[in-house]
């Protein structure tokens, strides 16, 4: 197979023209020049043009920049509503883990492997987060413990507001069955669901906190359904599932009830969008309530 050469640099004014020449319908030139200035055509067009053109053909009858643009802001926001979820899952399940972890095994008890089902995952986990206390070692909490306890060590409940959510995700993934159990039962799932749930969702944390693209997008990193969501038809690949997973373990408060109010309000303000490519059904406000 020919690999493909690189496309050259190309001026505002030259992406304009290339997007009219693909039959791009351009409304307002300034305007767009202005957008593509703001986000850049390889962030916009490459990405939400999927679906609105045949590969290395022009663009479907009747596509606007308008309807590109509209695209790329409601999954802007879209994320947002989203990260704000995600945070208070990440939070939680820190308190959660740091508690009874720390009361089963002591404030120090994940410097043990034989607190965790695998030691090389722990020797792993050592040293990644020992390179996390170096690198935040100027922050208030670091000093504190360093300085003014007997031991320069930071306990658990210190030390988990230094993990990323994808080193949360591994640490619970790491320990013992027995204990991934008594976390579970806190969110009434079982624990095969909560770890592939956790381990999903940050995934799309990380899509998230780097502005990524999570309309008419396939996740590489999918959770596992219960089987009511799998004989309905909803696919683990689009970010539907996401919500299914949050859903769960958040409870169903007014908080959660606004959030959901606030995906259909997004719908209606964004009439380009498709929700099925997010994987979204029919009836999916019933299913998240």
């Amino acid at each position: 197979m020919e690999l493909k050469k690189h496309q050259a640099p190309m001026s505002i004014d030259e992406q304009l023209e290339n997007l009219i020449n693909l039959g791009l319908i351009i409304d307002d030139e300034e305007e767009a020049k202005n957008f593509l200035n703001d986000v850049s055509y390889f962030r916009l067009i490459k990405a939400y043009s999927i679906g609105l053109k045949k590969k290395n053909d022009k663009y479907n009858k009747n596509i606007t920049f308008d309807m590109i643009k509209e695209l790329y802001l409601f999954n802007s926001n879209f994320r947002q509503a989203l990260f704000a979820q995600i945070e208070k899952v990440e939070i939680n399940l820190r308190c959660r883990v740091a508690n009874y972890f720390s009361c089963k095994y002591g404030n120090f008890g994940y410097e043990n492997p034989d607190n965790f089902e695998n030691e090389d995952y722990h020797a792993n986990f050592i040293a990644e987060i020992n390179n996390e206390i170096d690198r935040n070692g100027k922050a208030a909490f670091v000093k504190n413990f360093r300085d003014n306890y007997e031991t320069d060590k930071l306990p658990l409940y210190a030390l988990i507001e230094l993990f990323s959510f994808g080193t949360l995700s591994k640490f619970y993934k790491n320990m013992k069955t027995e204990d991934k159990k008594e976390i579970a039962k806190i969110y009434g799932v079982k624990y095969t669901y909560l770890e592939s749930w956790i381990e999903h969702i940050s995934f799309v944390r990380n899509i998230c906190a780097h502005y990524g693209r999570l309309y008419n997008v396939n996740l590489s990193k999918t959770p596992a359904l219960y089987k009511q969501y799998t004989k309905q038809g909803i696919t683990s690949v689009r970010v539907f599932a996401t919500l299914i997973c949050l859903s769960h373990i958040l409870p169903k408060d007014r908080h959660w009830k606004d959030f959901v109010d606030l995906l259909e309000t997004l719908f209606e303000k964004y009439p380009n969008v498709k929700i099925e490519l997010m994987g979204f059904p029919a009836e999916w406000k019933n299913i998240l309530n």
